[in-house]
């Protein structure tokens, strides 16, 4: 089953981190010190390993999944944590990331989507 959550909230610092090309998501029910970095969403559970060639979807934009860190579905699936890098690249450079392949940094706004769609 496809990964579907919606955004709860936007962290107050999560403009900074755009700005180098990441986004840090997490469950809804993280702590105000990293809530305040991290884009919220509902908690759903993760059945199935994200890997590339998966489809991420934040907002109204679909990005492409080009590699997986080695925890990034540890984290996910416990915490509905990873960081999204925007690089595209084959090989992420941290454990916790996801590399994706889209057209530029979401626009994204409570109630929007997060969503993951396996191959």
């Amino acid at each position: 089953m496809d990964y579907l959550s919606k955004i709860t909230a936007i962290g107050e610092l999560v403009s900074d981190f755009a700005e180098e090309g990441i986004l840090i998501v997490f469950n809804d029910n993280a702590p105000p010190e990293l809530a305040e970095m991290s884009i919220l969403h509902t908690i759903v559970p993760l059945d199935r390993e994200v890997k590339p060639g998966d489809k991420v979807v934040l907002g109204n934009q679909t990005y492409l999944v080009t590699a997986v860190g080695e925890e990034a579905n540890h984290t996910l699936r416990n915490m509905g944590h990873c960081t999204f890098k925007f690089t595209g690249k084959n090989k992420p450079e941290i454990g916790g990331h996801i590399e994706l392949k889209g057209n530029g940094m979401p626009e994204v706004k409570p109630g929007d989507p997060f969503e993951i769609f396996f191959k």
